[in-house]
């Protein structure tokens, strides 16, 4: 895979306390911006085929087995409650 180089602006605070990190975990600041990146990716891509898949669902419908009552009368017949 072709890597690219990026160049990000963050507080100077947040670039030594990620170095750190970074060295903690023994590897680059490169590399542990570049696996981050690589999860939110990921997961975005896992949300978005998730929301298709739902959205095709809505759109083919659920069959819910209801059928209309015959009348108004047979809906509120109290025989059929008793």
């Amino acid at each position: 895979m072709k890597a690219t180089n990026i160049t990000i602006k963050i507080e100077s605070d947040l670039a030594q306390e990620a170095r750190v990190l970074a060295a903690k975990r023994g590897t680059s600041l490169s590399r542990l911006v570049a696996e981050q990146l690589m999860v939110i990716v990921r997961e975005d891509q896992i949300y978005a085929a998730a929301k298709r898949k739902a959205l095709r669902r809505l759109m083919r419908g659920y069959d819910l087995k209801w059928e209309k009552p015959a009348s108004r009368e047979h809906l509120h017949d109290r025989e059929i409650l008793r």
